[in-house]
């Protein structure tokens, strides 16, 4: 059992939250569900729709469509970050790899803590905005 204390240390060492302060973080951990997968477990499906954001505490996990892999993300790594903000269908299904520790912030906890600190989807916003002119960036360096 993660304690609340090692959960803020955790998430502000995850990218997503690195940008957040530590007292908001508190709340955060606070919301944070701590949850485990064994090796090959079906965490989320393509298609479903979606409604919490998993942080990985520990393992490894497989972002896929169907038989095609994506990526594999490690330790400090998110999946889910989409469906905390809107409601739409997941892109990809995520399966465990190894055995898989998570924290699992659900979607109506989250907007209920932002409601309250606007700093938190601020800093979240920042990170993602980040991502998406990275994965730009690399889109635009492939030749045609």
């Amino acid at each position: 059992m993660i304690s609340t204390v090692e959960k803020v240390l955790f998430l502000k060492s995850v990218d997503l939250f690195s940008q957040i302060p530590g007292e908001d973080l508190a709340q955060v951990a606070g919301i944070a569900q701590e949850i485990s997968f064994e090796p090959g477990e079906l965490i989320i499906q393509e298609g479903e729709m979606g409604d919490s954001l998993y942080l990985l505490v520990d393992g490894e996990v497989l972002v896929h469509r169907l038989t095609k892999e994506i990526t594999r993300l490690g330790q400090r790594e998110s999946f889910g970050e989409m469906a905390i903000l809107d409601n739409e269908p997941r892109s990809a299904s995520v399966s465990s790899v190894t055995d898989v520790t998570c924290l699992k912030v659900s979607r109506d906890d989250f907007y209920e803590l932002m409601s309250e600190k606007i700093e938190i989807a601020h800093g979240i916003i920042r990170v993602l905005t980040h991502r998406l002119r990275d994965a730009n960036a690399k889109l635009s360096d492939q030749p045609g």
